[in-house]
């Protein structure tokens, strides 16, 4: 493939990526999703191929999207995802979560109903 110049395009001037979207497997979508909800997640979409089948949610937070699902080969269990919050002390003070000082930030360790771990931060001026 070429552009308008008649050089070859790079793949990512073809199909720029716009957004990395972590998965995180979980048992119980609803229930993940509620727990979601204290970081002040919401579902914004959700499916299911029919009654009785596994559930995907989507979640938002701003500009922030995270998938929670319930398909068994969508992700591994354990996951880690990295999120900066502005104040992380009123974040972990929601889960009773301690805060520890690291070089790079202030930081705490959660974990959802299914055991993926939720890192949540705040940056060092």
């Amino acid at each position: 493939m070429t552009d308008d110049e008649g050089t070859a395009a790079h793949p990512h001037e073809r199909a720029p990526v716009e957004e990395a979207v972590p998965v995180l497997r979980v048992s119980d979508a609803r229930r993940a999703a509620d727990w979601y909800a204290r970081l002040g997640f919401a579902v914004t979409w959700e499916h299911r191929f029919a009654p009785g089948l596994p559930l995907f949610l989507e979640l938002r937070r701003g500009a922030v999207t995270l998938f929670l699902s319930e398909h068994a080969g969508d992700a591994p269990p354990d996951g880690l995802i990295y999120l900066r919050v502005r104040d992380v002390d009123a974040a972990a003070a929601e889960f009773g979560a301690a805060v520890a000082a690291m070089p790079w930030a202030r930081e705490a360790e959660l974990r959802d109903p299914d055991g993926n771990r939720v890192r949540i931060g705040t940056p060092l001026p």
